[in-house]
């Protein structure tokens, strides 16, 4: 099942708040847009984290900007861990994704 399917929001704490700004120029508003922008590309991310689920997100903001999301979900509210630019690799899994989705869309 997917588990973005029960979430209702978002949870930006004071510590979170603002964060990716600061280091990678992407604002707490482009990080939610990604989640409803297509194509969107989640992955779980069992590397990085033994004590929660953590996951990636590859998706755009509504301007377009194509971003790499680094998330967890807490209750029911997705909570950004951090943000930034796609790198080229990343940007090639996006844009193989998106040429899928458009195929099944047809």
């Amino acid at each position: 099942m997917n588990p973005l399917l029960e979430c209702v929001g978002f949870d930006w704490d004071a510590g979170s708040s603002g964060k990716n700004w600061v280091k990678h120029r992407v604002t707490d508003s482009e990080c939610e847009e990604v989640f409803f922008n297509s194509p969107f590309v989640v992955r779980r991310d069992s590397e990085h984290s033994d004590e929660e689920a953590r996951y990636y997100a590859l998706g755009q903001s509504d301007r377009s900007r194509l971003l790499f999301v680094v998330f967890t979900i807490r209750g029911k509210l997705i909570r950004v861990i951090s943000a930034r630019d796609m790198t080229r690799k990343e940007w090639r899994i996006y844009r193989t994704h998106a040429k899928t989705e458009e195929k099944d869309n047809s």
